[in-house]
């Protein structure tokens, strides 16, 4: 059977979003266990205990899914609020709130299996390679792009290259201990060990950006 089916739900009926929030998580598990070429619509509308209508009438295709997958996992620990500079809020709480967020979101377990999945099948599918980093890395980078602009108009840093220093930013936040965590010869850090590197980096960042 099609994994593309005609989409018969009505425009203008709203969304149940319990059951969106079911196929996300469905989605998830089946995408991370079976991989992307693996997981059909059928399967991920039986584990989510709906119809595969339903499925279709909050995503209209499975790159569509994934994409809200990988979106959902980051906005899990990175809401776009954390991407504001709320009035009055020191611009290194800021910081501390996102790399705090982004340290968790990247060693989760799902995000550590997502990413060695990326490494394995992305070889062999470009556009789904481009579809991950689109809606993970490059959503957040911009986010981050897009603070860090502000944050240099305020003038308490600054950052002319904004999304250069994004990358900055969240590549020292991956550290070493990610990298073990990837090629599976490390574990977590404790959380003591997780809230000093995230402060350390914070720090260095400040210090180069400072005017």
């Amino acid at each position: 059977m099609s994994d593309n089916p005609v989409n018969t739900a009505s425009p203008g009926r709203p969304k149940d979003m319990a059951k969106r929030q079911a196929i996300l998580e469905a989605a998830k598990s089946l995408f991370l266990s079976k991989g992307y070429a693996n997981t059909s619509m059928d399967a991920v509308a039986l584990a989510a205990g709906v119809s595969k209508l339903t499925v279709y009438s909050h995503f209209t295709d499975k790159e569509t899914l994934f994409t809200a997958a990988v979106v959902a996992k980051c906005e899990e620990q990175l809401p776009v609020m954390y991407f504001e500079l709320p009035e009055g809020m020191p611009v290194e709480t800021v910081l501390l709130n996102i790399a705090r967020g982004f340290h968790r979101l990247i060693n989760s377990e799902e995000s550590v299996n997502l990413h060695r999945l990326m490494m394995t099948t992305g070889n062999q599918d470009v556009k789904l390679s481009r579809i991950f980093f689109e809606a993970g890395p490059m959503r957040m980078l911009q986010g981050m792009e897009r603070l860090l602009g502000k944050i240099d108009q305020s003038g308490t840093l600054s950052i002319d290259k904004p999304f250069k220093a994004a990358e900055h930013f969240f590549c020292l936040l991956k550290g070493t201990a990610n990298f073990r965590l990837l090629y599976g010869c490390g574990g977590q850090l404790s959380a003591a060990e997780a809230e000093a590197h995230v402060q350390d980096v914070v720090r260095l960042f400040m210090r180069a950006y400072r005017r």
